[in-house]
């Protein structure tokens, strides 16, 4: 699991569904939730976490994704098993662990150094703490 620190820019909220944005540096992310934190307020700071099964690796990716979350990244390092790869992301200052088949990282020619972008679906975030 990967944990990031950012900041509460706005929350919307309709028939019991949140939606929150935060500042994660330059970048933005986004979350969905069913429930919220009482003390989490715009201006918080707060832990959030992604598993790392949840976050997908894109590299020289052009177009559109659904995916709310697409953070600029670059390789710290790569673990290759026999049948998965760990990839270690800096995101912002922050590391980000990414789980993807090692046929996947193969195919993408992964290596350290390399500028990708991780892509985490809203609803894979978050809170595990408001920290102010």
């Amino acid at each position: 699991m990967s944990t990031l620190t950012a900041t509460v820019q706005s929350i919307q909220s309709s028939d019991g569904l949140n939606i929150v944005t935060f500042s994660l540096g330059e970048q933005t992310l986004a979350m969905v939730s069913l429930e919220l934190d009482e003390t989490l307020a715009i201006g918080s700071k707060c832990l959030l976490s992604v598993n790392a099964s949840s976050v997908a690796i894109g590299k020289d990716f052009r177009g559109e994704l659904s995916y709310s979350n697409q953070l600029s990244a670059k390789i710290v390092a790569i673990e290759n098993g026999e049948l998965l790869a760990r990839i270690l992301l800096d995101t912002s200052g922050h590391r980000v662990e990414s789980l993807i088949t090692a046929a996947s990282c193969k195919r993408l020619g992964l290596k350290a150094g390399d500028r990708v972008t991780a892509l985490v679906k809203a609803t894979e975030l978050s809170v595990l703490k408001v920290i102010v």
